[in-house]
């Protein structure tokens, strides 16, 4: 499965209509004489539903036992810009301060300037990775541009080729130098993730020996540029997709972690039956450990099975149990748990189990638990009028407008 990753665009219709909307209420605004303001809560998550606003601390449920010595590093993509930056302390706060360790984006693959590192928001990543030692950023590299574009098994088996004969080497030479100048040089790079699907032109099906030279290649490039300490992940789906990712496997020597994206499908597969699947959960863990690899999921969360809080409680214990080098949800509609309102069961599941968590294995103690009580709305300031402009346009606005009737002691 490839997720349509939230990359830098903007939804032109949804900004014209609040747009309309602000105009409209400041021309009223300026015609009645008054001052115009937004009484809102600059705290809360850029548009998360229910899941995530309805209760005021987490429930409790069965407690589970505490793995032994530290907790694994996780985080979460929320999104691949600097929103997705700005947003990683908007989820601590809600999981109790919690403390993300990874922070998770995407490099497009459009075009090859894409791919090289020509795109602003690495600075804002490479600032939040560089504010503590401990923490890492993991970067998903594709090794095609058209990387979503339905190319042709015939046109990717020539791309291989052509890669693996070194036509794109500086592409990748190019973005392990802008890493390095951005001092992120130990980068975990997320290299040709989903290589076992159909989605992707940087698939490995129609070649998988002209992959496998081809990604070898892409890492010896990359490591020979002074100063970088990359790690490199190879990150197939949970199945046999299109291919057994086994055929796809390049080799321990440019190799350093083994990933899994993880979502929770098909329709109607238990949990179980993800685990002992062929080229599944179980044969994964096998594997990295047969060659001598940590362990990663670079992305999971829900899927095909909707809101299913038994996936959510397993996939948790799963890597608290098998202790990956570290793992990030994906957090945007259908998989997510806090910026999707869709999934309330399995949101309550996740906050319970991740709420407080630090690099220790110690938890924060369970917060008592509280009755869940509807949201309270934000207070307008004093002496404001709230003007209701609807839910919907109050949602992209941040808040409700409202207008002051003493503008005449603000002048002078």
């Amino acid at each position: 499965m490839a997720p349509q990753h939230e990359r830098v665009r903007v939804r032109g219709p949804v900004v014209g209509a609040v747009a309309i909307a602000v105009s409209a209420a400041l021309a009223f605004g300026l015609m009645a004489g008054t001052g115009v303001e937004v009484a809102g809560d600059d705290s809360r998550a850029p548009g998360p539903g229910p899941a995530a606003s309805a209760e005021a601390s987490p429930s409790t449920g069965p407690s589970r036992p505490v793995p032994e010595g530290k907790f694994p590093p996780f985080g979460a993509f929320l999104a691949s810009d600097a929103r997705g930056v700005a947003r990683m302390e908007q989820f601590s706060r809600w999981l109790g301060g919690a403390e993300l360790r990874v922070g998770h984006t995407y490099l497009p693959g459009n075009h090859w300037s894409d791919i090289a590192g020509d795109v602003d928001f690495l600075k804002a990543w490479a600032h939040w990775r560089n504010k503590k030692d401990d923490r890492m950023l993991v970067l998903n590299v594709p090794m095609q541009e058209r990387n979503e574009e339905g190319v042709s098994d015939e046109e990717v088996r020539q791309l291989l080729r052509r890669g693996a004969a070194g036509e794109f080497d500086h592409h990748f030479r190019a973005l392990a130098e802008r890493l390095v100048r951005l001092k992120v040089p130990d980068t975990i790079l997320v290299l040709g993730w989903e290589m076992n699907g159909a989605t992707y032109t940087h698939r490995c099906g129609p070649d998988p020996e002209a992959w496998k030279k081809y990604w070898n290649r892409i890492v010896t490039t990359m490591r020979a540029v002074p100063g970088q300490k990359f790690r490199f992940d190879f990150t197939p789906s949970r199945g046999r997709d299109s291919v057994p990712w086994t055929q796809c496997y390049p080799g321990g020597e440019t190799v350093d972690i083994l990933g899994m994206d993880s979502y929770d499908q098909p329709d109607g597969m238990p949990f179980d039956e993800q685990v002992n699947e062929p080229y599944g959960l179980q044969d994964h863990v096998d594997f990295a450990k047969a060659h001598g690899k940590p362990i990663s999921y670079p992305e999971w969360g829900l899927f095909r099975n909707g809101d299913n809080p038994e996936y959510m409680r397993r996939m948790l214990e799963w890597m608290d149990e098998h202790r990956p080098l570290y793992n990030t949800v994906t957090d945007y509609c259908p998989h997510g748990v806090w910026q999707c309102g869709d999934n309330p069961e399995s949101s309550r599941v996740y906050r319970t189990t991740m709420f407080g968590r630090t690099g220790t294995a110690t938890p924060a103690p369970t917060p008592t638990p509280t009755p869940t009580l509807p949201p309270t709305a934000p207070k307008p300031p004093t002496s404001c009028t709230p003007l209701d402009l609807g839910d919907w346009v109050e949602h992209w606005l941040g808040g409700k407008l409202c207008f002051r009737f003493d503008w005449w002691s603000r002048m002078g």
